[in-house]
């Protein structure tokens, strides 16, 4: 992936819709990717996007009402919406309102593929995608080891005493 191509969509993006004040790119695991927000604060958003990410797409998995599209959370200023970019990234915007969110979704969704497909391009030879859906957690069988058991002999008429002070 090329830095300026995901740079160039960032701005492209922020150009057309004034309400997007800041973005980041981060991959699903919520590693920072690329921002255009301070780093402490883009650093904890894509962590924070990645663990909604991976909830929301349990739900939408467990719900069986299709593959997860976007997690939009209202706030008093504005809204956070975060996007898949392929399947090893997010694409997640801090807007400052939520005039018209269609719009938003349709022009983000585009920006999310061709940033995704952009890191695509740049995957190690021989890395693989995540699985789109994971199986259910397996179920441990418990082993019948115990632990040594050791008798201490104890003096018949041992008591405790105060250590000196």
């Amino acid at each position: 992936m090329d830095e300026d191509v995901v740079g160039t969509e960032l701005r492209g993006l922020r150009g057309r819709r004034p309400e997007v004040v800041g973005a980041v790119l981060a991959g699903t695991d919520g590693l920072l990717i690329s921002s255009d927000l301070p780093t402490t604060d883009a650093t904890h958003l894509a962590a924070l996007a990645a663990a909604g990410f991976g909830l929301g797409n349990r739900v939408a998995d467990t719900a069986r009402r299709g593959e997860f599209r976007e997690s939009v959370v209202h706030t008093s200023a504005g809204c956070v919406v975060t996007y898949p970019a392929g399947p090893d990234a997010l694409l997640t915007l801090v807007t400052e309102a939520t005039g018209d969110l269609a719009a938003l979704h349709a022009d983000a969704r585009a920006v999310a593929r061709r940033a995704g497909a952009a890191l695509e391009h740049r995957r190690p030879v021989g890395a693989s995608a995540l699985p789109a859906t994971l199986g259910p957690l397996a179920t441990r069988t418990p082993t019948r080891t115990t632990l040594p058991t050791r008798r201490v002999a104890r003096h018949p008429h041992a008591t405790w005493r105060r250590p000196p002070v």
